[in-house]
């Protein structure tokens, strides 16, 4: 159980979802997965292995699975970790588990609704106005966390006394959560990194070099907090877990599904032969589109997101990107002038 008796209940059974279930369960608290795959259930109880989404790592013998929502939904404290697009419907199946601040929901993914322009704690307030509400994110890996391996994240909740609690449940030896009151920019980093990790794909798989990379990646922060700091978000979340940390750790490595995914149209793949070939969803290429939305509606200028936009939807070849963006015209490295 977590230190003050807490239930935990995981609400998706990917990657990041068994990988959080296992942190919790291995040190501990009392942990229900919901998966929806009947073999990933069935694979956890009896195999103690998510073979589906997390093969190899092994998992606590403490850590329970369920195909039943309900159940899971019915323990203390929700991380909440299905893909961004079924957050709604998610929330609208477990209303009322959660309505009126009765357990807290930690949003655990990352992205923006597309039908809606909305972060995922907005959606969560459509539906249920009073829940208790936090979101955690930052430079994490489900294998790497899953296996033990030390990791940090930022909770942030607009609760500064509820962050703490959760911070306080959730937080152990090897996994060091920090809290933030800025719950808009905890979401807006985790959200548009992925995009900016496709970028930085494309740049590596064009064989365009570290320089490059690093180049994108600085830029690629200066475009979070503009969008950060027009939503109401403060600029200073963006230099931490969230921000930073997070871009960091996408931007650099093959694990991470977006950078891959970049890397194999850099290489000349298609986006549907990528697509086609992966099991979990590559939230970049669902969030590109909403973020432009929501920088038209703030008029803040994302050169890089439009580019991966074009990329991704609008038939611009890999050279076209390049070309667009390094013929852009020359600008200021601070006024938010572009």
């Amino acid at each position: 159980m977590t230190q003050n008796g807490q239930t935990i209940g995981v609400i998706g059974g990917g990657a990041w979802g068994t990988a959080l279930a296992q942190l919790m369960a291995s040190n501990g608290r009392d942990t229900l997965i919901y998966a929806r795959e009947p073999e990933v259930v069935d694979a956890i109880n009896t195999k103690h292995e998510n073979t589906e989404f997390l093969s190899g790592v092994k998992l606590d013998e403490r850590l329970k699975a369920t195909g039943d929502l309900q159940q899971a939904a019915s323990q203390d404290i929700l991380l909440l970790v299905t893909p961004a697009q079924h957050v709604r419907k998610t929330i609208e199946t477990i209303k009322d588990k959660v309505e009126g601040g009765k357990r807290p929901v930690v949003i655990c993914a990352k992205g923006i609704e597309l039908d809606t322009g909305l972060l995922l704690s907005q959606v969560i307030e459509q539906v249920c106005p009073k829940a208790c509400i936090a979101v955690m994110t930052g430079p994490t890996f489900a294998a790497e966390i899953a296996r033990g391996l030390p990791g940090a994240a930022t909770i942030g909740c607009k609760s500064a006394d509820k962050g703490h609690e959760l911070q306080e449940a959730l937080g152990v030896p090897g996994f060091r959560p920090y809290t933030t009151t800025d719950i808009i920019g905890t979401q807006v980093g985790g959200a548009i990194k992925n995009v900016i990790a496709i970028a930085c794909g494309v740049v590596s798989g064009r064989k365009l070099g570290e320089s490059a990379r690093a180049a994108l990646v600085t830029r690629g922060v200066a475009e979070i907090a503009r969008l950060g700091v027009a939503m109401g978000a403060k600029r200073e979340t963006v230099l931490g877990m969230c921000g930073i940390g997070d871009l960091m750790l996408t931007c650099s490595s093959m694990q991470s599904r977006n950078f891959s995914l970049g890397a194999a149209l850099g290489e000349g793949k298609s986006l549907n032969d990528i697509l086609s070939t992966r099991k979990e969803v590559t939230e970049g290429v669902h969030t590109v589109r909403s973020t432009l939305s929501l920088a038209k509606k703030h008029a803040v200028d994302m050169p890089i997101t439009e580019t991966v936009a074009h990329l991704l939807d609008d038939g611009y070849s890999v050279d076209d990107a390049i070309d667009e963006m390094l013929n852009r015209p020359f600008g200021y490295e601070i006024s938010g002038k572009h």
